[in-house]
C-alpha cells in the first residue's frame, strides 16, 4: 500500500495533507497546499506553494552547521548549512546531481572559493552566530541569518522574504579579509532547456558555455526567473560538469566512473578582500518568461538592504517584512516601524489599515517585543522555553 494510505489508516493526524498526497499520486489531482514553516530548534525554514517548494537551511550557536560524514557519506558537505536555498518545482532539479556538483557553489550560500575543500574531518563546526531565525504567520515568512563562516574569514548578513509568486534574497555587509574570492550562488541544478537572459534591456538565448554577464536585468531557465532590481554582474554556466560518486561518497561500492552532466549554475562574484559587499535578487518559480519580463519592468517589491536592516515591502500583498539586526526604524509602503530590540517583523495591511503583526526573536532572549507602528506602541509576548524563537502573531479587528 501507498505509505500515505498506511499512515491515514492508523491515524487521522494531518488527514487532509495525507489525502492530498494520495490524490496527487493516484488521481491526477492538482496540488493545492500552501504553508510557511520555521523549525526554530534546527534553524530550518520551509515554504510551500502549490507549484513549488523552497527551503533555507542555517545554523547558530545553538547547534552545529552539519552532521559528521558518518559511513563515508557526505564528505563534501562543508558548506551545506550556510544559508542553503534549494528550489524544487518537479523534484528532479537536484536528483543525483552530487557527483558533478560544484560544492563551493551551493544555492543560496555565500562562500569563499578555495583551491579545494578542507578534509572531511573538518566538516562539522559549532556555529558562532546568535542572530538566526525567521518570522512566519503560517503562510508568509522572512528569514534572517547573521552569517559567520566556521571555515573561512567571511561574514555576511543574509535574508530571505517569501511571498506567493516570488521570494526576495538579500545580502549585505559581506566582508572577507582574504585573497580568495567570495561568491553568492543563486542556483546550481541540472540544465533543462534554454537559458534566456536580458542585459541592458537586450534579450538573448545563451549558447552552452561559461558567460560573464554585465548589466543583468533577469535570467530565465526551467520555468524559474531570477530578477535583479539593480543591474548586476553575474557568471552563468550552462554546460557539462564532470565528477564521480567516489568524490562525494567514500564507500567501497562508490563508482569511480567519470560522469558528465549538463548543469545550470548562476552566481555573483564579490571579488577578493570583499568589503561591505551586497547583493539582491528576486526568484520567481513556476513562471513564464513573459511574466519575468513584466515583473522586471513593473516590480511588486520595494527593497531595503543594509547591514543593520534588510526589508521588503510587497505592494500587491501589502505586506512589510523586516529583519532588524539591531534596534532601528524603517519607512516603507506608508508604514513606519521602529523597534527597541533586534527582531524579525511582518506587518500585514489592507488599504493602509494594519491587520496583523507577527514577530520573532532570533536571539531567543526576550520575553516580549516592543514596537512602534505608525507611532502606535505595540507590545507582543513571545513564546518561551523550548518555544523561544517561534513566531507570535497578533490580529487587529
Amino acid at each position: 500500500a501507498h505509505i500515505a494510505e498506511r499512515l491515514l489508516a492508523s491515524s487521522s493526524y494531518r488527514k487532509s495533507e495525507l489525502q492530498e498526497i494520495i490524490d496527487l499520486s493516484k488521481n491526477n489531482a492538482k496540488p493545492s497546499l500552501s504553508h510557511s514553516t520555521f523549525f526554530w530548534q534546527s534553524e530550518h525554514y520551509a515554504h510551500q506553494r502549490p507549484n513549488y517548494y523552497t527551503t533555507v537551511r542555517m545554523f547558530s550557536t545553538r547547534n552545529m552547521n552539519m552532521e559528521e560524514p558518518y559511513n563515508g557519506e557526505g564528505i563534501t558537505n562543508h558548506h551545506r548549512g550556510d544559508g542553503t536555498n534549494y528550489l524544487s518545482l518537479t523534484g528532479a532539479e537536484y536528483l543525483n546531481l552530487a557527483p558533478v556538483n560544484d560544492w563551493q557553489k551551493i544555492p543560496g550560500t555565500t562562500i569563499l572559493q578555495k583551491p579545494s575543500l578542507p578534509p572531511e574531518n573538518q566538516i562539522q563546526k559549532a556555529g558562532a552566530m546568535e542572530f538566526v531565525g525567521a518570522v512566519t504567520d503560517g503562510l508568509y515568512g522572512a528569514v534572517g541569518f547573521d552569517f559567520i563562516s566556521p571555515h573561512n574569514p567571511l561574514k555576511a548578513r543574509k535574508a530571505w522574504f517569501f511571498f506567493d509568486d516570488e521570494y526576495v534574497c538579500l545580502g549585505a555587509g559581506i566582508n572577507s579579509e582574504t585573497n580568495n574570492i567570495a561568491v553568492t550562488t543563486l542556483n546550481q541544478c541540472f540544465l533543462n532547456g534554454n537559458v534566456v537572459v536580458s542585459a541592458g534591456g537586450n534579450k538573448q538565448t545563451l549558447a552552452k558555455g561559461e558567460h560573464a554577464l554585465t548589466d543583468m536585468n533577469w535570467v530565465f531557465h526551467d520555468s524559474v526567473g531570477y530578477l535583479f532590481p539593480h543591474s548586476t554582474q553575474v557568471v552563468l554556466s550552462n554546460q557539462a560538469q564532470t565528477g564521480s560518486w567516489h568524490i562525494v561518497n567514500r564507500q567501497t561500492s562508490s563508482s569511480k566512473e567519470e560522469l558528465r552532466k549538463d548543469v545550470f549554475k548562476l552566481y555573483i562574484n564579490h571579488g577578493t578582500q570583499a568589503k561591505n559587499a551586497s547583493y539582491q535578487y528576486i526568484v520567481m518559480p513556476a513562471t513564464s518568461r513573459q511574466a519575468v519580463e513584466t515583473a522586471s519592468q513593473n516590480p511588486q517589491v520595494d527593497i531595503v538592504n543594509t547591514p543593520s536592516v534588510q526589508a521588503v515591502w510587497h505592494r500587491n500583498l501589502q505586506i512589510l517584512q523586516a529583519v532588524f539586526y539591531k534596534n532601528g526604524r524603517i519607512d516603507a509602503g506608508g508604514l513606519q516601524v521602529a523597534t527597541d530590540e533586534p527582531c524579525i517583523v511582518m506587518v500585514k495591511t489592507d488599504g493602509g489599515k494594519i491587520k496583523e503583526i507577527s514577530v520573532a526573536d532570533p536571539l531567543r532572549k526576550l520575553d516580549k517585543i516592543h514596537l512602534s507602528v505608525n507611532n502606535a506602541k505595540v507590545s507582543i509576548d513571545l513564546p518561551q522555553g523550548m518555544f523561544a524563537g517561534k513566531s507570535a502573531t497578533i490580529k487587529f479587528s
